[in-house]
């Protein structure tokens, strides 16, 4: 049974987030709030819970996770960002877009796609996912606490995945913590924008796709 922690989605408890931050420097799994929808995560650097979040998805090791930072200097550190992917970063975080990037070395294998050695960023728009990752010191794993194949072509989840409680109930038994800022799940996704080309291309239209479909092309089909 997880332990739920009800958390101010201002002003965020620092107990609260420092008792979180010590399970998953410890291994825990937690579900939590995004800018987008409500997320499965853990510390990047803990190889056992990742691959507690890969069995919980049933992700194989060739998918690639996606990953929060706290800035765009931290994004630097994990990733080899060129001066357009910069300043198209700069342009929309923070936000609801994960970028995909080259990853540095300080990515574990186990996170990153094994074949392009590219990884999945963000960096959010929530003052919860803020000081978890400023009380932990390194990236956080966020994948959607949804079937992956479940959203449609505009990044909107099914109403199942949308219930907060039903999210909670399910996975009550699956995770160590439950986080809860008071807020409702997001109705989609976020937009993933490909930036390890020279020209930014949108990979999925998701929450945000309309800020940018005026200046970004999508993915060729």
């Amino acid at each position: 049974m997880a332990t739920l922690f009800s958390i101010h989605p201002e002003n965020p408890q620092n107990r609260s987030i420092e008792q979180i931050t010590d399970a998953l420097r410890r291994g825990a799994i937690m579900l939590y709030p995004t800018d987008t929808v409500y997320a499965i995560g853990c510390d990047l650097n803990v190889k056992s819970a990742v691959q507690r979040v890969r069995q919980l998805k049933q992700l194989s090791n060739d998918k690639p996770l996606t990953f929060l930072c706290s800035s765009l200097s931290n994004i630097s550190q994990y990733a080899w960002v060129s001066d357009r992917a910069y300043r198209t970063m700069k342009r929309l975080i923070p936000g609801t877009y994960t970028f995909l990037l080259p990853a540095t070395k300080l990515v574990p294998k186990l996170v990153m796609n094994p074949k392009r050695k590219t990884t999945g960023i963000r960096v959010p728009d929530r003052a919860v996912c803020h000081a978890l990752l400023e009380s932990l010191g390194n990236p956080i794993i966020s994948t959607s606490a949804s079937l992956p194949d479940e959203s449609d072509d505009n990044g909107a989840l099914p109403t199942l995945y949308l219930e907060k409680q039903h999210l909670f109930d399910a996975l009550d038994p699956l995770v160590d913590i439950i986080i809860d800022d008071g807020s409702e799940n997001n109705v989609r996704v976020s937009t993933i924008i490909d930036l390890t080309d020279e020209e930014p291309v949108v990979v999925r239209r998701g929450l945000g796709w309309e800020a940018v479909e005026d200046w970004m092309p999508l993915a060729e089909a």
